[in-house]
């Protein structure tokens, strides 16, 4: 579904990141995996070894322009183009508003929003001189519903829904779809840490009866970047089992 296209999968080194790196990856596309660290892109870089040649890594501040930049140019400089951003990196947090720091709140946006803005200009950029792209951010069921701890999460997934509906409405004429997928509760690390009773009653809670597996959520970024989605964009497709917080 992907085959000739290339791929930035941000927060690509473990979980529903990693999970739409392998999905890119079974479907043709080249990826390159942006980590936090050389050593965790490294270690991602090594779960991959049959895509040697397709799959690459790079680590840039996700906040800095200059830094993305270079990087993004050097993903289209080896695989020849950029056709597909998917915005995956992100952190949570469940603290009170009563003990919120706003250090706390704003290492939140900036990663949850600041890094998403960059990196969509460096990449429509380049999108934009090669004729088209497509932009896939993540966002959060809590981003319709918020939260009762930990503001600054879902006032940020808040803001990358408004971001992907602007975006989708601006970039339409260069030819480049803006979509989001928000997920609902996904077996993360995080999750898969919770005792299997914690994880039953979450799980009663929803409609389809489990918490999403991090294939669920790369099988929708997958249908938003390939061409069966030609005719969608600004939306935000939930992913979460008819989930309600």
């Amino acid at each position: 579904m992907l085959t000739g296209k290339t791929a930035v999968v941000t927060g690509g080194t473990r979980g529903i990141g990693f999970a739409i790196v392998k999905k890119f990856l079974e479907n043709g596309a080249n990826v390159a995996i942006a980590g936090s660290r050389q050593e965790s892109v490294d270690k991602a870089l090594a779960k991959l070894p049959e895509y040697a040649g397709r799959v690459m890594g790079i680590w840039p501040d996700l906040c800095s322009p200059e830094e993305v930049a270079a990087a993004f140019a050097s993903v289209k400089e080896k695989f020849g183009s950029l056709d597909i951003l998917a915005n995956n990196a992100g952190i949570s947090s469940r603290t009170s508003l009563y003990d919120y720091t706003v250090e706390e709140f704003s290492r939140i946006m900036d990663l949850n929003v600041k890094a998403v803005f960059v990196c969509s200009q460096a990449a429509a950029r380049i999108m934009k001189a090669q004729g088209g792209g497509v932009i896939v951010n993540t966002s959060s069921m809590v981003g319709e519903y918020g939260q009762p701890s930990g503001c600054g999460y879902p006032t940020s997934k808040f803001a990358v829904n408004g971001l992907t509906r602007s975006l989708a409405r601006e970039l339409a004429k260069d030819n480049i779809r803006v979509n989001a997928v928000a997920p609902g509760v996904t077996r993360t690390d995080m999750v898969a840490a919770l005792p299997q009773e914690l994880v039953d009653r979450i799980s009663a809670g929803i409609p389809l009866g489990r918490v999403g597996e991090p294939l669920d959520i790369a099988n929708a970024y997958l249908y938003l970047s390939s061409d069966l989605a030609s005719y969608v964009t600004g939306v935000t497709l939930r992913v979460d089992g008819a989930a309600m917080t």
